[in-house]
């Protein structure tokens, strides 16, 4: 796979100034690696580190910081993994282990002076090897054939579809009733609005226009009494028994 990933173009992930390489001391058992047991404030070489990638396969590489000469590397297959291991007790210092052009491969371990520059390390490696699974899905997909039963949405010989246009049902355009806000006051009790009031000029005009009337009325029974017959009335015998009661009062004088 190696081999592989040198004929295609290399691209470099991260770059960091300046990372520190310790010699550790052989794995005794399977217990959790310690920064603590190493020298620490003795580190065996100091220089730069670039991470590049070929293809699917990653490069940890160890430079003079001055000349760029190659100092040690490790190609990383996969992430997390025995390549890179981080230690039980740090986040700025890993495991790695450096392989020589002859297959050759040790363990050593490297640091950090600054957190950002060793979250930046593990960050780089977790995207490439995020992208290489993502590539591996997408070949999968494409090389498995399709065995799931397609949907067939096409119209069979003789079948028909009707399709209603222009014909939606009238929506009901009647004004709502309003529940509160300003609306028009009910009307009075008795169903009848009083009329504004008049001036007085008006009321006058009025008055004197009944006026006239009424005597217009009045000279009509005046005209329609003149030209009928006025027939006398016969006698009342009450009332002129009457009239002789008192003139036999009247005829008594007081002598």
């Amino acid at each position: 796979m190696a081999t592989e990933g040198q004929s295609e173009y290399e691209s470099v992930l991260c770059v960091k100034p300046e990372v520190n390489v310790y010699r550790i001391p052989p794995r005794a058992s399977n217990r959790a690696i310690r920064a603590a047991d190493w020298k620490l404030d003795a580190p065996d070489w100091t220089g730069r580190m670039r991470v590049t990638a070929r293809g699917k396969l990653a490069f940890v590489k160890l430079e003079d910081k001055i000349s760029g000469e190659l100092f040690a590397q490790a190609p990383v297959e996969e992430f997390p993994g025995i390549t890179v291991e981080t230690v039980s007790d740090s986040s700025r210092y890993f495991v790695l282990r450096i392989q020589d052009d002859n297959g050759r491969s040790a363990f050593i371990g490297i640091g950090f002076g600054d957190r950002g520059d060793a979250f930046d390390f593990n960050v780089a490696l977790q995207d490439h090897f995020k992208w290489v699974k993502q590539e591996d899905e997408f070949t999968k997909q494409a090389q498995a054939p399709d065995t799931t039963p397609k949907l067939d949405l096409g119209f069979k010989e003789g079948q028909t579809i009707t399709l209603n246009i222009g014909q939606s049902k009238k929506r009901d355009r009647s004004r709502p009733q309003s529940s509160g806000g300003f609306g028009l006051l009910p009307p009075p009790p008795g169903g009848k609005l009083a009329p504004p009031p008049a001036s007085r000029s008006t009321n006058h005009n009025t008055q004197e226009s009944a006026g006239v009337s009424d005597m217009g009325f009045l000279l009509d029974l005046d005209s329609s009494n003149s030209n009928s017959t006025w027939v006398e009335p016969p006698p009342n015998p009450t009332s002129t028994s009457s009239s002789d009661l008192w003139g036999d009062f009247d005829s008594v004088s007081p002598k």
